[in-house]
């Protein structure tokens, strides 16, 4: 694989359902003169969502994709990403699993953010699950995709100590902030390997 130089930036999707508040962080990033990536498009399988509304503020192109039948669904996005040239897909809060034949055809070029320590609590409700089993730690995670949930190389991640008076929301809210933090540290530390 080529290494970067100059200033040549790849160009990167970003796939969301809903507030899209990793999608600010990645935004703000792709804007610095240090950033690696240009944020050239927004995907959602949701229309009426923050992130939508924050993408077409922001100029940023934006797609919503009907996901009734998740076969046509994937062929319109693949088209979308080809005609865009896209060579890195950020997954941020985005809902659909992908399927196998879609990950071969961006195979180690799709990462994602999870709100636990992976491999631990892997999946949906990972702050009651933490809460739940009385962790110390909890924290985020982020990771190449591969067809195993949640199961990919890690990136980085990055721990917070969890508080007696924490509760699913609080500690949501917390992660969450470190979310916005690692992911273009992520993306610093990937993109010079492609």
């Amino acid at each position: 694989m080529a290494k970067l130089t100059g200033k040549k930036k790849i160009f990167c999707a970003v796939f969301i359902s809903g507030r899209g508040t990793n999608l600010k962080s990645l935004h703000k990033y792709s804007q610095k003169k240090t950033s690696l990536i240009n944020l050239k498009l927004v995907i959602s399988n949701k229309s009426n969502v923050a992130g939508v509304k924050f993408a077409r503020k922001n100029k940023i192109k934006t797609k919503v994709i009907n996901y009734k039948n998740k076969q046509k669904a994937e062929k319109k996005i693949l088209e979308i990403l080809n005609e865009n040239q896209i060579k890195l897909i950020c997954l941020a809060g985005f809902m659909k699993i992908l399927s196998k034949n879609f990950l071969k055809k961006f195979k180690n070029k799709i990462i994602n953010i999870h709100p636990s320590l992976l491999p631990k609590y892997k999946g949906l409700n990972t702050h009651e699950r933490v809460i739940q089993n009385r962790e110390k730690f909890s924290g985020c995670t982020v990771h190449f995709v591969s067809e195993k949930l949640d199961s990919g190389k890690i990136i980085i991640q990055e721990r917070i100590k969890i508080l007696k008076k924490d509760n699913p929301k609080s500690l949501a809210k917390k992660i969450l902030r470190i979310e916005n933090k690692i992911y273009p540290r992520a993306l610093q530390k990937i993109i010079p390997n492609f």
